[in-house]
C-alpha cells in the first residue's frame, strides 16, 4: 500500500453541520412551498401526471421514474401545482444536503458546508428544478449523489463503494440516461490524475452488475420500441445543437449566479493545488472533460450544472479564507452585497414571485416560468372550439394537439369544460394510440397543423389563444382550427402523425 492509499485511508472529514445546514434546508423548503401554486402546472408536469396516470417502464422521451414521483406525489397531496411539487421541493432538499457532504468530504468545515448548502439552495438553477418537477429535477440529485459516492471512493481506496454507485448510477438511468457522461468524465479524470488504484478493484465489476440489472427494465422497453429516447436525444443534437455549442459557456456563468462563478472557480484551483486533495483531482480533470464531451455531442448546457454545485463545495473553504478575518471587513462586506444581490435575482428568474404580466424580461433568462402561466386559458379557448360543434356531431369528433403540453392540459382541464380526452402524434401520446377507428366527425386541431395538413380536410381558423396577460409564451397566439374530418381511419393515419421532436 503506497503512502498516497494510507494517508487517503486515514483522513477523516470534518464532522458535518447538520443544524445550520437543516436551517438552509428548511428555509428553501419554506420558501418553495410558498410559491409552489402561484402560477400553475408547466406544460411538462401536465405531461407527467398523463404518463403516470399510465404506468410504463418507459415512455418515449424518458424512463420511468419522474412520472411515477409525479403519480406519487399527487395521490398523496393532490393533483395541483402544489401537492405534485412536494416531490419536487423534498428532491431539492436533498440535493442541497448532499452538496453539502461533498463540502465535507473535501475538508470543508462548518463554515464552508454551510456555504455550498446555501449557494446550492439559492442559486438560479438550483431554485428552477426544485420548484417544479422535472427529470432535472432528479437528474441533479442523483448526479450530485454519484460525486459524493465517487468521491468518497477515491479518498478512502475501499472499493465496496462501487456498489453505492452502481445503486445510484442504476437509479438515474431510470430517470434520464445522461448519468453515464458524469461516470466517463470522472473515469477519465481518475486515469490522468488518479488513485487508478480504484479501477483495479473487483467491487468495480459488481458496481456495473447492480447499475445494469436496475436500468435494464427501462432499457428493456426501449429496445421493444426501437429505441425512442436515442432519437429524441438525436433530435436535439441536430436542432440545436450548434446553439447548445455558443451558448455552452455563458450558460456556465449564468446558470448558478455570476456571483458564484468564482467559488466554483476556486474549487478547480483548490482540487488541483492543495497536497492534500491530490486523491480528488479526477474531480478537477472531469468538468472539462465533461463540458468537451457536450460540446461534441451538442448536448444542453445545463447538463453539465450538476458539476458546478460539486466544484462550488470544493471552492467554499476557499472563499471562506478569502474573506479572511478582521482586516478584511471590507472584503467581507462586498462579498454580502454582492450575494444578496444575486440571490435576489435568482429569485425573480427563477420563482414566481412577479405577477404574471410582469414576466417578459424573466422570460429572456427563464422561458420555464412563463410555460406555468395560461393553461386553464389555453383549454377554455379549446373548449369554445369544441363546443361550437353541433351537439349531434360530437360523439364523432376529436380533438388533436400538435405536442403533449397541449394534450397535457386538455386532459387535465378539459373535464369541467365537457371536454374528451384530446390525443397527439407527439412523444408518448403516441403511444397512447389513435382515436378510435368510428370517430370520423369533426376534429379540433390545436397548434400548428404539422404533418396534419395532410390528413385532414376542410380546415379552418376557428380561435386564436390568448392568455389576456400580453405574455408570451409558447402557447400565446396558438391557432385552433375545426376540421371537417380525416381523410382515412385513425389507425391508418397515425404513422404519419407521430413525431419525437
Amino acid at each position: 500500500m503506497d503512502a498516497l492509499s494510507v494517508s487517503r485511508r486515514a483522513a477523516s472529514p470534518p464532522r458535518f453541520a447538520g443544524g445550520p445546514v437543516g436551517v438552509v434546508v428548511a428555509v428553501q423548503f419554506a420558501v418553495l412551498t410558498a410559491l409552489s401554486g402561484r402560477y400553475g402546472f408547466h406544460r411538462d408536469e401536465l405531461y407527467f401526471l398523463a404518463a403516470g396516470a399510465r404506468p410504463a417502464w418507459g415512455y418515449a422521451d424518458q424512463p420511468p421514474l419522474t412520472p411515477l414521483l409525479a403519480r406519487l406525489s399527487v395521490e398523496l397531496f393532490g393533483s395541483t401545482p402544489v401537492g405534485l411539487r412536494v416531490v419536487a421541493s423534498v428532491l431539492g432538499a436533498a440535493t442541497v444536503v448532499v452538496v453539502a457532504l461533498v463540502a465535507r468530504e473535501l475538508g470543508g468545515g462548518k463554515g464552508a458546508q454551510v456555504l455550498a448548502a446555501s449557494a446550492t439552495a439559492l442559486s438560479a438553477f438550483g431554485l428552477v428544478v426544485s420548484h417544479m418537477l422535472s427529470t432535472t429535477t432528479v437528474d441533479v440529485l442523483m448526479w450530485t449523489v454519484l460525486g459524493l459516492l465517487t468521491l468518497r471512493l477515491l479518498r478512502t481506496g475501499d472499493g465496496r463503494w462501487w456498489v453505492a454507485i452502481g445503486t445510484a448510477a442504476g437509479i438515474a438511468l431510470e430517470n434520464k440516461w445522461l448519468a453515464p457522461l458524469l461516470l466517463v468524465a470522472l473515469g477519465a479524470g481518475v486515469l490522468a490524475a488518479g488513485p487508478r488504484s480504484v479501477l483495479r478493484s473487483g467491487w468495480l465489476a459488481v458496481g456495473v452488475a447492480v447499475a445494469a440489472i436496475l436500468a435494464a427494465p427501462a432499457i428493456a422497453w426501449q429496445a421493444a420500441h426501437d429505441f425512442p429516447l436515442l432519437g429524441v436525444a438525436a433530435g436535439i443534437s441536430e436542432d440545436d445543437g450548434a446553439g447548445n455549442r455558443m451558448l455552452f459557456v455563458p450558460m456556465q456563468v449564468v446558470y448558478l449566479s455570476p456571483v458564484l462563478v468564482p467559488v466554483w472557480v476556486a474549487g478547480l484551483v483548490r482540487l488541483w493545488r492543495e497536497p492534500e486533495l491530490r486523491w480528488a483531482r479526477a474531480l478537477a480533470v472531469g468538468y472539462p472533460v465533461l463540458g468537451a464531451v457536450l460540446l461534441v455531442l451538442g448536448g444542453k448546457p445545463y447538463y453539465a450544472v450538476p458539476a458546478l454545485f460539486l466544484l462550488t463545495a470544493a471552492g467554499a473553504p476557499a472563499a471562506l479564507r478569502w474573506l479572511g478575518t478582521g482586516r478584511y471587513a471590507a472584503r467581507r462586506s462586498a462579498a454580502g452585497a454582492l450575494a444578496v444581490v444575486g440571490a435576489a435575482m435568482s429569485v425573480v428568474v427563477a420563482l414566481p414571485v412577479l405577477p404574471p404580466a410582469a414576466l417578459g424580461p424573466v422570460l429572456a433568462m427563464n422561458p420555464e416560468q412563463g410555460e406555468q402561466v395560461g393553461w386553464p386559458e389555453f383549454t377554455a379557448t379549446v373548449a369554445g372550439v369544441w363546443h361550437s360543434i353541433p351537439p349531434g356531431e360530437r360523439a364523432g369528433a376529436v380533438i388533436l394537439t400538435r405536442n403533449y403540453g397541449q394534450a397535457g392540459a386538455i386532459e387535465h382541464y378539459g373535464p369541467r369544460h365537457g371536454l374528451p380526452r384530446a390525443y397527439s402524434g407527439h412523444m408518448s401520446y403516441a403511444d397512447w394510440g389513435p382515436p378510435p377507428e368510428e370517430k370520423t366527425g369533426p376534429v379540433v386541431l390545436v397548434g400548428a397543423p404539422g404533418p396534419a395538413a395532410d390528413v385532414l380536410t376542410g380546415c379552418r381558423v376557428a380561435a386564436v389563444h390568448d392568455n389576456g396577460l400580453g405574455l408570451g409564451n409558447d402557447e400565446q397566439g396558438t391557432p385552433v382550427r375545426l376540421c371537417d374530418g380525416p381523410r382515412a381511419p385513425w389507425p391508418q393515419l397515425w404513422p404519419r402523425l407521430r413525431h419525437l421532436y
